[in-house]
C-alpha cells in the first residue's frame, strides 16, 4: 500500500476491518485539530471519506502482519509483531 497516494473508502475499510477507526486517525494532523476531532470524533463513513481525501489524516507508519496491524511509532507493539 502507499500511503502517499492514498486509499480509496472501499481498502480504508478493508483495512480498519472492526477495529476502532478512531485509531487510524492520526491526532497530528492539522485537520484532526481544526475539527476538534479528539472531543467531536466524526461518524465511521465520514472518517474513511476524510481519510480517502486526505492521507496524511492516517496516522503512520501502518505495519500489517496477518490479521494483526501495529499504529504509529509504537515500538513495544513492533517488536512483538516483528
Amino acid at each position: 500500500m502507499d500511503l502517499n497516494r492514498g486509499l480509496s473508502v472501499a481498502e480504508l475499510d478493508r483495512l480498519i476491518g472492526a477495529r476502532d477507526y478512531r485509531m487510524f486517525l492520526n491526532s497530528r494532523n492539522e485537520l484532526y485539530r481544526e475539527r476538534g476531532m479528539k472531543e467531536n470524533p466524526p461518524s465511521r463513513s465520514e472518517a474513511l471519506q476524510l481519510m480517502a481525501e486526505n492521507p496524511n489524516l492516517i496516522k503512520r507508519p501502518i505495519l500489517v502482519k496477518g490479521r494483526e496491524i501495529v499504529l504509529g511509532f509504537d515500538e513495544p507493539a513492533l517488536s512483538g509483531l516483528l
